[in-house]
């Protein structure tokens, strides 16, 4: 009960003190966006107002339905501040990737085991810190090249030095769809961990899983959150949820949309404002 009046009251001061604000500092107002709204890291902390001012901006163009532009700040957020992002949840692999996620990658064993195609590329959308991809690195022995992509170019000289010395790793600072035009190739398993599509929009990520069908045979593991107030029976399309106002997707839609057979959906509990799903999708 408290939660929820929390909420009204924080919604409240956007829709009131959040706009006057953005109204009478324009400039700051410009200053955040170009920044980046995502997520207020521990070294990344906001005032009150600016918090408030964040808020009124990423409703406005919720309210607006201008999701380009929204997708648009949260790219400049990756790309100015994700590698402090990074660096604050270093421990996360250990905490929360090992326990509560790692299980989707063994049903990724028994899948190519009992399939008589060999898939030579690995490429993670949204890498971070790389440590996923040194895990999937060493599981996965007949894969030949692992690709780590990220927005931070600061995160990808951070990676590319310390693994510099496994030969089968590399990472790129680029969109990763922008990658996957340019370099894509067929028998490649795609990966994204804990959190990278639900930046684009719906229209951007069917147009990428639209083209990733068409590169050959290739693979999806998407670890990614849905909105807990998302019902696909009401909305069986996109919406932005929670304080992030990034995108609760129907992946399992999108997927069949684009060509792909979807061989595994389930969710975890994440949060009060999200469940954490888990997709295997091939064609």
């Amino acid at each position: 009960m408290k939660s929820k009046f929390k909420k009204a009251v924080y919604k409240l001061c956007i829709a009131t003190v959040g706009n006057l604000l953005v109204f009478l500092k324009p400039e700051k107002a410009k200053q955040l966006a170009e920044e980046g709204l995502t997520i207020v890291n521990k070294s990344n902390t906001m005032s009150i107002s600016e918090r408030l001012m964040r808020g009124a901006i990423l409703k406005k163009l919720e309210k607006n339905q201008d999701y380009n532009n929204l997708e648009e700040l949260h790219k400049k957020y990756w790309s100015n501040k994700g590698s402090v992002f990074f660096q604050e949840t270093e421990s996360s692999f250990e905490k929360e990737f090992l326990p509560n996620c790692a299980f989707i990658f063994d049903e990724l064993e028994k899948n190519l085991f009992n399939t008589p195609i060999q898939y030579t590329t690995l490429v993670e959308i949204g890498t971070g810190n790389g440590r996923v991809l040194e895990y999937l690195c060493s599981k996965f022995p007949k894969v030949t090249h692992f690709i780590g992509i990220d927005l931070s170019p600061a995160q990808i000289d951070i990676n590319s030095k310390k693994y510099q010395n496994n030969p089968k790793m590399e990472f790129v600072a680029t969109d990763g769809f922008d990658w996957v035009k340019e370099h894509g190739t067929s028998n490649t398993i795609f990966v994204t961990s804990r959190g990278v599509l639900e930046y684009f929009t719906e229209k951007r990520l069917q147009a990428f899983f639209n083209y990733a069908n068409t590169l050959g045979k290739t693979i999806f593991i998407a670890i990614e959150p849905k909105g807990i107030e998302h019902d696909f029976a009401k909305n069986n399309g996109s919406q932005p949820y929670g304080y992030e106002r990034s995108f609760s997707h129907n992946y399992e839609l999108l997927f069949k949309n684009a060509g792909f057979d979807v061989w595994h959906l389930s969710y975890k509990p994440l949060d009060d404002l999200a469940l954490m799903g888990f997709i295997g999708a091939a064609n």
